[in-house]
């Protein structure tokens, strides 16, 4: 797969350091908007934003993608104008975590043909990050101003679904002018003509 502006991930040390504030902008996500395409239950893809207290949490909902399909396209619009500094995923475990996360800002168009054609703003090659440990930092510059960002996660480590626990933005909330949002005819995917929306630099360590 091409390489779209990579970046890797660092190791972070979070007992020296409370992280939470850092880890806050799930506060500023419109939830009532987020939606996931592919999920195998409808509107799981909700719980997976939560306090980065609760992010090693694994009773609480997970997101699923349908079974034999690994594939995830997740739209995350926020309540303004935010800067992302960086981003964590907890995948599941036996195979079912996220092995490459792809990232599109302030878009309300996309759909699982629509990425499969446009390059995206970045690209990780992610690691089995099952403690919550590694973040992947943005290209700041491109993630400033942004009000809303899309994830999509291609393919897992091997397994024939894919499983997240929790997806974490560091960063911070801007409150400016909103950025223009590029949108065609449909604010939300249309089911009859897309999946279903119910069902690389250097890393860093933030354990």
């Amino acid at each position: 797969m091409p390489n779209f502006g990579a970046c890797c991930a660092h190791d972070h040390d979070c007992e020296a350091a409370d992280c939470g504030p850092a880890w806050s902008l799930h506060e500023r996500i419109d939830q009532s908007h987020v939606w996931a395409l592919n999920e195998a239950h409808a509107g799981s893809v909700k719980g997976v934003f939560r306090p980065w207290a609760e992010r090693l949490d694994m009773s609480l909902p997970t997101l699923d993608s349908n079974e034999d399909d690994p594939e995830l396209l997740i739209h995350v619009p926020f309540n303004g104008s935010v800067k992302i500094k960086a981003i964590t995923i907890i995948g599941g475990s036996d195979g079912m975590a996220p092995a490459v996360m792809r990232a599109y800002t302030n878009r309300e168009d996309l759909d699982f043909s629509t990425v499969a054609e446009l390059p995206p703003m970045q690209q990780w090659d992610l690691q089995e990050n099952l403690n919550g440990s590694i973040e992947y930092p943005t290209q700041v510059p491109k993630f400033s101003g942004v009000h809303c960002i899309d994830l999509h996660i291609p393919t897992s480590f091997g397994a024939d679904s894919t499983k997240i626990h929790f997806i974490g933005f560091k960063g911070e909330f801007t409150e400016g002018k909103r950025e223009a949002v590029i949108a065609v005819y449909e604010a939300k995917p249309l089911i009859s003509d897309h999946k279903v929306a119910n069902g690389m630099g250097p890393l860093h360590d933030i354990s």
